[in-house]
């Protein structure tokens, strides 16, 4: 079966992004692990990355820095302005679909609980604020 050239344009294109996308995530991800600044934590966060390193870091990498199989969250795209801190609860309780990143899905993670998704989410934002990464108000 022959392809019309319009569809195999389409379909050609699509894959050289999905590609282009991956190798600039995977490129990003190991960028940030060589050049991110760790504070010296406060103790919730010091407890937060203890929880983090549990239960998030085999996705989104040591110190947040994403991996092959999740996003950096020391990024600007988790910037307070535009994932505020329920986000990450709402993450960690519920799962979240698949919208920045061509990661696929993220499930629930039940075994957190409230005390530890707050402790992780102080952690991750005394990472941020150590690298620059501070309030952008979110506009469309």
């Amino acid at each position: 079966m022959k392809l019309p050239n319009r569809l195999l344009q389409v379909v050609v294109g699509g894959i050289v992004v999905i590609g282009t996308g991956i190798y600039v995530t995977n490129d990003l991800a190991s960028a940030a692990s060589e050049n991110i600044k760790i504070p010296k934590l406060s103790p919730v966060a010091g407890w937060g990355k203890v929880a983090y390193d549990k239960s998030c870091a085999s996705c989104h990498g040591k110190n947040g820095t994403g991996t092959k199989t999740g996003p950096p969250l020391i990024h600007n795209i988790y910037n307070p302005g535009h994932h505020d801190d329920g986000s990450f609860f709402r993450a960690a309780k519920n799962g979240v679909p698949q919208h920045h990143w061509p990661f696929g899905d993220m499930p629930p993670r039940p075994e957190l609980t409230n005390g530890q998704i707050s402790a992780i989410v102080k952690y991750i934002r005394e990472l941020q604020q150590a690298n620059g990464i501070v309030y952008k108000k979110h506009v469309m």
